[in-house]
């Protein structure tokens, strides 16, 4: 692999991470309880809020995603609670199996990992369950795995169809800050998130954005908790405190980026996320292949998985192009691996950043003897130039 230029980070999480937000990050360490830190963080913790679209308290932990999954069962549910999950994609697949590890009783709607979660299931499932047993509905907003965006306002205005009281549990993980998200329109009850995707940094943070359901459901839930606790996270972020040493240089960078992002404006940064997407998947469709998500109304703006021919390898083509063209792209999972590979179009990127990295792809196609048409590249400029 040539070490000249800089490398094509196209994996969809971690993404790139702005120089801008480096640089706050690189800052000297500070006293989080002096009187330079605490004004900080009370308007830091205010201002995250804008990323959610809630007027609710955000929580933030030292974590990854994954720990704010856990937060979000363990604040609100209690062992043997029914809960209604969607095995739509790997993540969604491994908080079922978080699930029921915290001992749930969690009721699965399986299907082949190309769709997302059924908004008419979701009706048709709490209908059906008249004693309001099923505490809980989770959804993965957008799946990483497969390129897959739940439609998340239709399955909220299902569970209203349903006049159910489950709780709505989000994670929007991959979502948040590439594609519009309401948490108070919507009715969510608990959105889940991390910093490493749309926020554009590092792994290490998680977020809980909580309504005041979830705050009730919190106060009856019997699930063992601690460094996840809630309340003792929260009880003090209005003087700025934390209940033990937060991640400050992380957030830091979270402040960077959120600056960055009002700057340019969350309707304007989704409409980008759109446009490089659509330019992705016209690449694709030039190129012969195949996305994985089948629903056009459910296209990531985020990310596309895209399937290799049968009999060639998505691990090996990947190999290649990260060997001679300097670009890391993400691998197919669970039952799609070696299948399928994914590109990350989220985040700090541009349009020189896509069209290189989509130039990378269809010459590590040629080079790995993937059979193709040529002529992605253009598709994507095509669109791209003309787009607004």
């Amino acid at each position: 692999m040539s070490n000249s230029g800089r490398h094509f980070l196209q994996v969809p999480g971690p993404t790139n991470i702005p120089d801008r937000v480096l640089k706050a990050i690189h800052a000297p360490g500070v006293d989080h309880r002096g009187p330079h830190f605490l004004p900080f963080a009370i308007k830091l913790l205010e201002d995250v809020k804008t990323l959610f679209k809630t007027k609710e308290t955000v929580a933030i932990w030292p974590s990854s995603g994954t720990g704010a999954w856990e937060a979000a069962l363990v604040n609100t549910l209690s062992p043997g609670d029914k809960v209604l999950m969607f095995d739509a994609g790997m993540f969604s697949n491994l908080w079922v199996k978080m699930g029921k590890m915290l001992q749930l009783d969690v009721q699965v709607v399986e299907n082949d990992w190309r769709r997302g979660a059924d908004p008419a299931v979701v009706e048709e499932k709490l209908t059906q369950d008249k004693n309001h047993a099923i505490k809980a509905v989770c959804i993965v907003h957008n799946e990483t795995s497969n390129g897959v965006l739940a439609r998340l306002a239709d399955i909220r205005k299902a569970m209203d169809a349903a006049k159910h009281p489950a709780l709505l549990l989000v994670d929007s993980i991959s979502g948040l800050g590439c594609t519009d998200y309401q948490h108070d329109q919507w009715g969510v009850d608990v959105t889940i998130c991390g910093s490493q995707k749309g926020m554009m940094l590092p792994t290490g943070l998680g977020f809980n954005a909580i309504s005041k359901k979830a705050r009730e459901a919190y106060k009856s839930s019997k699930m063992p908790r601690s460094y996840w606790d809630w309340e003792w996270m929260t009880g003090a972020y209005d003087k700025g405190i934390f209940p033990y040493t937060p991640a400050a240089s992380l957030m830091n960078g979270l402040r960077a980026s959120i600056d960055m992002m009002h700057e340019e404006g969350l309707e304007n940064i989704f409409a980008r996320h759109n446009r490089f997407a659509t330019a992705t998947r016209k690449a694709v469709e030039a190129w012969g292949l195949e996305v994985v998500c089948q629903d056009e109304r459910e296209f990531s703006p985020s990310v596309s998985a895209i399937y290799l021919p049968e009999g060639h390898s998505a691990d090996a083509f990947r190999r290649v192009a990260f060997e001679r063209f300097n670009i890391s792209l993400g691998a197919g999972l669970g039952k799609f691996a070696d299948r399928v590979f994914r590109i990350g179009h989220m985040g700090d990127l541009n349009e020189a950043m896509l069209t290189g990295a989509l130039s990378s792809v269809e010459m590590g196609l040629r080079a790995a003897g993937v059979p193709h048409t040529s002529g992605g590249v253009d598709a994507a400029i095509a669109h791209l130039s003309q787009a607004n």
